[in-house]
């Protein structure tokens, strides 16, 4: 196990880059303010039923009930038509 910033390797710098993407991509698709928290995060889904792994995005506002937001792609696969997709099937 690395700690530190020099220890990531490039696999965990390019999933940190991807999250922050998709952030912004998502405070800009449902137009968050700062103050709204976004979560997102790269799990491998149990369920049979599932294709294995899954974005989940959760956003938090405060004084609001926190969405979640599905997509089953990996971060690495996540374009922003699928992105802008699933925030709007869940809306």
């Amino acid at each position: 196990m690395r700690f530190g910033l020099f220890g990531r390797d490039k696999r965990e710098a390019a999933g940190a880059d991807a999250s922050a993407r998709i952030k912004q991509q998502v405070r800009e698709l449902l137009g968050l303010p700062e103050s709204a928290v976004i979560a997102v995060n790269e799990i491998l889904c149990a369920d049979p039923a599932c294709p294995g792994t899954e974005t989940v995005i959760l956003v938090m506002k405060p004084g609001e009930k926190t969405r979640a937001f599905k997509v089953q792609m990996g971060l690495a696969e996540l374009t922003p038509e699928a992105l802008a997709a699933a925030l709007s099937e869940a809306s």
